[in-house]
Formats: C-alpha cells, sequence, structure tokens
C-alpha cells in the first residue's frame, strides 16, 4: 500500500526472497513514484533516475499496479487482509509540522510541503496560491527542504523552464517579486540537518547571493567538537562561512542563513503575514544528551510576506491500520505491525517514514525495506499470515471485481506507461524532461481504462 520509494524497495526486497507468488501495489494517485515524482526537487533530475528500476520492476509479470485507489476510503484495510497473505503499509509522512505559535493560520503562513507538492505538479496541490507578490519571504527549518523551496523561490525561472517543474508554478515563479529568502534555526550550524551539497549550491547560482551572519556561526566547545568529528557538519561549516566573507557585490537575489532564531509568533497585518517575531536563543544541555535552544529574552521582528515552515513531516492516519498519533507512525517492532495491546497484528508490516518517522533520505529506504522484507520471510516460513483465502475475499470475488462494482476506476500499469509516454512526449517537444498532468480527471483520460474494465467506472 503506497507506491512510492519505500513500496518499492520493499516489493524488490519481497519479490528477492519470495522467489514466486504475486504483489499489487494501491497507490492513492493516478501516477506512482512517490516523493521522487511529488518531492524531489525539479532542478535536481539526477535525484529521479532511480524511477528507471522502479518501472523495470512494474514491468515484472507477478507485479499489478492499482493507480487511483485509496485504501480506506475504495478498500477497507479489512477487506485486504481477506484478499492478501501478507500487507506492506508504506505511506510515508505526508502533512507538515506545525509550529505552534500565534499567527500561524494567517494568510501567507504554509507549510513547505504544500508548496513543494504545488510546484511538482500533485494534483491536489495544483490550484494552491502562494504569496509570491512580496519581496521577502521567511523558511523556518534547516532540512534539505527547506533548501529546496528557498532555492526554488530564487532560482531564475529560465533555469527552471528546462525541469519538469508544474507549469502552473512556472508561469507564478515568473510573476515572483521574492527578491530575498531567509532560513531560521532555532539552533546553531553545527545541529543544521541540511547536506553539504544542497547547502554548497547556493554559492554557484546565478544572481543569487548567500550570506550568513559571522557572529551566528561562533560554536560552543560541544558543537565545535561535534562539527569537528562529523564530516558532512564540518564542511557545512565551512560552506557557512564561505557565506560571511564581507565583500562580493549584490545579486539580484539574496538567501540569508540565520541561526540561533526562533519563531515566537507570526505578525500580522489586515488578516495577512507581515513579518515573524523571532527569540534569540542559546544552546543547552537537552534531558537526555544532546543540546537544545533555549531563549535569551533578546527578540526582534523579521518582515516578510510569507513564511513557509520546514519543521518535519508527520503521518497521517489510514481508516483500519494501527496509528501512533505522538509519533505520526504505525506502531511496530522492526517493521511488524503492532495492535492496540502491543501484539504483532498477523501478516502486517510497515516501512519508509510510516515505520520509523521522516528520517533519511531516498537510499534510506532500501535497507529499511530489506529488514521489514526478512521478518516477512520469517514468517510466511512460520505460516504466519492475515486470514486471505487464496485472493478472494468473503464472497468470493477478487479486488478487481471488487473495485468494478464499486465503480472505482483505477490505473494499472497499461495505463501508467500511456500516461508517462504522453508526458515525456511533451517534454521531448519542450526540451524538458516531461511535462506533469497536473489533473486527476485528465490523467485518467490519458491513461485509459484498466485492462477487462470499460470507461464507465468514477473517476478520481
Amino acid at each position: 500500500m503506497g507506491a512510492g520509494p519505500a513500496g518499492f524497495y520493499a516489493a524488490e526486497a519481497v519479490l528477492a526472497g519470495h522467489g514466486t507468488g504475486n504483489l499489487d501495489f494501491f497507490n492513492r494517485l493516478p501516477a506512482p513514484y512517490g516523493l521522487v515524482r511529488d518531492g524531489v526537487a525539479p532542478d535536481h533530475q539526477p535525484m529521479k533516475s532511480v524511477s528507471r528500476a522502479y518501472a523495470k520492476l512494474l514491468e515484472r509479470s507477478e507485479v499489478r499496479y492499482f493507480g487511483n485507489v485509496e485504501v480506506g476510503a475504495d478498500l477497507h484495510v479489512s477487506e485486504l487482509r481477506r484478499f492478501y497473505d501478507q500487507i506492506v503499509y508504506a505511506f510515508g509522512a505526508q502533512a507538515g509540522r506545525r509550529l505552534g505559535v500565534p499567527g500561524e493560520d494567517l494568510a501567507g503562513s504554509r507549510d513547505a510541503t504544500s508548496f513543494v507538492a504545488w510546484y511538482n505538479g500533485h494534483p491536489e496541490y495544483r490550484d494552491a496560491a502562494f504569496e509570491l507578490d512580496c519581496e521577502r519571504v521567511v523558511v523556518v527549518g534547516n532540512g534539505n527542504v527547506a533548501l529546496d523551496v528557498a532555492r526554488i523561490l530564487v532560482l531564475d525561472p529560465d533555469r527552471l523552464a528546462v525541469t519538469d517543474i508544474a507549469d502552473h508554478a512556472l508561469r507564478a515563479l515568473r510573476r515572483s517579486r521574492v527578491r530575498e529568502v531567509v532560513l531560521l534555526g532555532r539552533r546553531g550550524p553545527a545541529q543544521a540537518s541540511f547536506t553539504n551539497p544542497e547547502l554548497r549550491e547556493f554559492g554557484t547560482l546565478v544572481g543569487v547571493s548567500a550570506r550568513a551572519a559571522p557572529s551566528e556561526l561562533e560554536l560552543d566547545p560541544e558543537s565545535a567538537a561535534a562539527a569537528l568529528a562529523d564530516r558532512m557538519k564540518s564542511r557545512n561549516m565551512a560552506t557557512l562561512r564561505s557565506y560571511a566573507g564581507e565583500g562580493g557585490y549584490e545579486r539580484t537575489r539574496t538567501v540569508r542563513f540565520r541561526f540561533f532564531a526562533s519563531p515566537v509568533e507570526i505578525v500580522g497585518s489586515g488578516g495577512r503575514v507581515a513579518g515573524v517575531r523571532v527569540e534569540r536563543t542559546r544552546l543547552a544541555p537537552a534531558d537526555g544528551a544532546g543540546l537544545r535552544a533555549v531563549g535569551t529574552g533578546d527578540f526582534e521582528t523579521i518582515s516578510c510576506g510569507m513564511v513557509l515552515r520546514s519543521v518535519g513531516y508527520r503521518g497521517t492516519p489510514v481508516p483500519g491500520v494501527p496509528f501512533d498519533e505522538t509519533r505520526g507512525t504505525v506502531p511496530n517492532d522492526g517493521g511488524r505491525v503492532l495492535g492496540a495491546d502491543g501484539r504483532a497484528v498477523p501478516g502486517e508490516y510497515v516501512v519508509g517514514w510510516a515505520k520509523r518517522g521522516p528520517t533519511g533520505v531516498i537510499g534510506t529506504n532500501k535497507a529499511d525495506a530489506a529488514a521489514t522484507a526478512a521478518l516477512m520471510a520469517e514468517d510466511r516460513a512460520a505460516g504466519i499470515g492475515t486470514e486471505a483465502n487464496g485472493g478472494a475475499g468473503a464472497e468470493g470475488v477478487g479486488v478487481e471485481a471488487l473495485l468494478r462494482e464499486r465503480g472505482v476506476r483505477w490505473v494499472d500499469k497499461r495505463g501508467w506507461a500511456r500516461l508517462d509516454a504522453h508526458e515525456t512526449a511533451c517534454g521531448k517537444a519542450q526540451g524538458r524532461p516531461r511535462v506533469k498532468v497536473c489533473s486527476v480527471e485528465e490523467m485518467l483520460e490519458l491513461a485509459g481504462p484498466p485492462e477487462g474494465a470499460d470507461s464507465s467506472s468514477k473517476g478520481g
């Protein structure tokens, strides 16, 4: 359940260890690949090449794809338990976390996840509107997603025009008045979680100045030791110090890296964002280990017209699937799903962010999925599984028949191949990797009905 990186790596590992058997993907959207399609920044095309391996897996005869099928709505988990011997939950973590400060619901205060989905052509965000008529945007967060949204805001639109960015986003960014992006981190530069290639890229962007305040790059002894011991943090510090140098000319757009600055209020005017009030922080020992940010009582207000919070993702519950509201994950023991009684639910497993929370990069999911697949193999050998009876539900019908009976219009792998061919052909004509179709209705029309189904089934 879920056709993003975690789901594909899990499928690969399961098929490798199983030898025989069939595997079905269920995906809420018509198009597969999850964050590779809807999350990776359009100007980072090489990171999307992993989808070629996913495409080869879809071509296998024992694999079926059910796109535009929402588990919990079109099919219930209790029904999946009757259709399948084992179920893997790979639905990720789609919701952005909140800051929990006054003013967070003002117009112009948004989560970065929605901005990323918008510029990547996610169908549910294609009609979103962002406040790009301002000169300064504040991005709260010190991870790679924060870097992505800041970079997209300051990149020359002509550079984006040769990518697979959504056409509606490109048009809006061409009209953008944004000239400065401020990235805020509650803690210091040594605690930032971005990776160095992504940070270093800001020093190479044409027409963009990267700036950091020297006073905010000073490290306490513990942070200095941590940066020295960690190769990535050490490189990050070197890069940030290069952004703190004086001189050089100010380019058309600027990205400022701020640290020790904790948002305490989003300030409004006329119902819209007008600024962010931040408190200067210092680092103090956290309970257990590490350092936490504590306020110093020194405040300032940064004027801006939009705030994008990039402070992490959290999962959202799926009806019928155990869910830990505190952690935002599916409770599990190494990948085996745990029920309310703390015992493993027979035949149910979880991978990816739904398993461990929103940590790691795309490749992290491979080892994670392999670990879960090993548990699945153990359980198969022990005869542990769901209540499935050979792929038929209680009424003796298969999943395809049930979907047809309910009027669900799904996209099978041949339909996805037709949609993919259309997007890439349109892209080739424009010198781009692809031109994304951003409407579920149009996706379904281009994909055509699944094999054995007529075109009268309902749309998205």
